[in-house]
């Protein structure tokens, strides 16, 4: 565990336990979260790279503007 977290959960340990099952909730979702993101990137890749290679091409074509 980093010192950061270690710090940040002794503080969360302070509080009243209603506050830190809602620290804990917070902190779950957002790890759950976190997993579901990394899942449906990793399933996209394919797709990805399909949509690089038309924006590529669509550039070398001339078909693009500067922003």
């Amino acid at each position: 565990m980093t010192k950061l977290l270690e710090k940040a959960l002794e503080e969360v340990a302070k509080l009243p336990a209603s506050e830190q099952d809602a620290v804990a909730a917070i902190l779950l979702e957002e790890l759950a979260s976190e997993q579901r993101w990394a899942e449906s990137f990793a399933k996209s890749q394919d797709k990805l790279a399909k949509l690089a290679e038309e924006a590529i091409a669509e550039y070398k074509t001339g078909r693009t503007k500067p922003l």
